[in-house]
C-alpha cells in the first residue's frame, strides 16, 4: 500500500483544484498562496496560506526523483511530467528565483480532442493526409499549441496504419495506439536531446515524427531534412505569424547556409498554424488562427526571401482555406463571441482589423 506524507496529500489535493476549477495552470512561490490561472487570468486560491522556502523545499522533494533533484540543483531549473492517479497529467518546471524554489504546473487534459472540439477549422486535417512534408504550429506560449498538435497526431493514429514517433520534453499527452503505433521519447529520460532523437528516427522506420520544440540549429537541420526524406514532421515554434515563422528558421542558419534553407522550406512546407487563445464574452477561451497553406505563390516568396509579402497570400486566397488572424478575429466579433477590445488586444494591424469590421 502506497503511504503518501502530509506533503504529498496537500500537493496533490493543489493539483486536484486546477482540474475542479476550470483552470489551465498552478503557480507554487515561495510568500505567495498557491495561485491558479483560469480563462488567462491568475487568482490566488482562497483560504490558503503563503507557502514558506520550507514547503517550496519540501515540495520539490516530494515529486523528484534522485535524478531529478541532482539536475535541479545542477542546471537549477528541470522540466518534467507529473500523473495524477491516471486522471489527468501536468507538464511541470520547478525552479530557482532570488535562491528559493518555485514551480509551474499546466494540466493536460487526459482526453485528447478533435478539432471540432477545439474550435479549431476542421480543413485542417487536409494537413495530416500526405505522406511527407512540414507542418508547423506557432503562437505564444499558453495559447494552446500543444493541445492543436495532439489532435492532428491522434487523427493520423485513427486514420491510416503509419509509425509514429513523438519527441518531447516533458512527454505531455499519452496516445492510446488505434491503427498506428505510437512510440513517445521524452528528452532526458528516453533520449539524450532533441536532436539526437531526431537523428535517430532515420533508423526506426518512421513515417510521422512530431518534435515538441524545435530549439536548436542542429533540430531545425535535421527536422528538414527528415521532411525531404519522405517523413511528416509536425513541430512547434514561439512565433506569432506565418511570415516570422518562416524568418525565425531561416535565421537561424549562417548567412551562408540561407539560400539552401530557404530552397528546402519551399520545398517541404506544408502549412503553418498560428494560433492564440481568446476569452469569450460569455467566459472561456476561443482560438483565433492564422492558416497559410504553401502554393505555388508561397513557395516562389520563401525561395526569394520575400516573406512580408506573405500576409498578402493570406489574404487573397480566402477560397484556397487560407485565413489571415485579422480576419478570424473579425469573424468571431461578427458572431458576438468575442468583444472588439478583446480582438485589438490580439490583433497584428488594429487599422485592418477595423476594416474588416465596417
Amino acid at each position: 500500500m502506497e503511504i503518501k506524507t502530509q506533503v504529498e496529500v496537500k500537493f496533490n489535493s493543489y493539483l486536484e483544484m486546477v482540474a475542479q476549477q476550470g483552470a489551465s495552470d498552478l503557480h507554487l512561490s515561495v510568500g505567495r498562496p498557491p495561485i491558479l490561472r483560469i480563462d488567462g487570468k491568475l487568482y490566488p486560491v482562497a483560504g490558503e496560506e503563503k507557502l514558506s522556502d520550507q514547503a517550496m523545499t519540501q515540495i520539490a522533494q516530494a515529486i523528484l526523483n534522485e535524478e531529478q533533484k541532482k539536475r535541479l540543483e545542477r542546471e537549477r531549473q528541470i522540466d518534467f511530467s507529473i500523473d495524477l492517479h491516471g486522471k489527468a497529467r501536468f507538464r511541470s518546471n520547478v525552479f530557482y528565483q532570488k535562491g528559493f524554489i518555485s514551480a509551474a504546473f499546466r494540466l493536460i487534459p487526459s482526453k485528447i480532442r478533435t478539432l471540432e472540439e477545439l474550435n479549431m477549422p476542421a480543413v485542417l486535417y487536409e494537413l495530416t493526409k500526405p505522406s511527407q512534408g512540414f507542418v508547423l504550429i506557432t503562437g505564444p506560449c499558453g495559447h494552446g499549441k500543444s493541445t492543436t498538435l495532439a489532435a492532428l497526431i491522434d487523427h493520423v493514429n485513427h486514420s491510416r496504419q503509419d509509425h509514429i514517433i513523438t519527441i518531447e520534453d516533458p512527454i505531455e499527452y499519452v496516445f492510446d495506439p488505434d491503427m498506428c503505433i505510437i512510440d513517445q521519447r521524452e528528452v532526458f529520460q528516453d533520449a539524450t536531446d532533441f536532436q539526437t532523437a531526431l537523428r535517430a528516427t532515420f533508423r526506426e522506420d518512421a513515417d510521422v515524427i512530431m518534435v515538441g520544440e524545435m530549439r536548436d540549429i542542429e533540430t531545425i537541420s535535421t527536422a528538414l531534412t527528415a521532411a525531404e526524406t519522405g517523413h511528416l514532421i509536425f513541430a512547434t515554434l514561439h512565433t506569432n505569424d506565418a511570415a516570422q515563422t518562416i524568418d525565425r528558421i531561416v535565421d537561424v542558419f549562417p548567412a551562408h547556409q540561407q539560400n539552401q534553407i530557404r530552397m528546402q522550406l519551399a520545398q517541404t512546407l506544408l502549412g503553418i498554424i498560428s494560433q492564440r487563445l481568446v476569452n469569450r464574452t460569455e467566459g472561456g477561451r476561443v482560438p483565433a488562427v492564422e492558416i497559410l497553406y504553401n502554393n505555388n505563390a508561397v513557395s516562389n516568396l520563401i525561395r526569394e526571401g520575400k516573406t512580408h509579402q506573405i500576409n498578402l497570400v493570406i489574404e487573397t486566397s480566402r477560397e484556397q482555406g487560407m485565413v489571415s488572424l485579422n480576419y478570424s478575429l473579425a469573424d468571431l466579433v461578427k458572431r458576438g463571441i468575442i468583444s472588439l477590445e478583446e480582438a485589438e488586444t490580439y490583433s497584428t494591424d488594429r487599422n485592418e482589423l477595423k476594416i474588416l469590421l465596417r
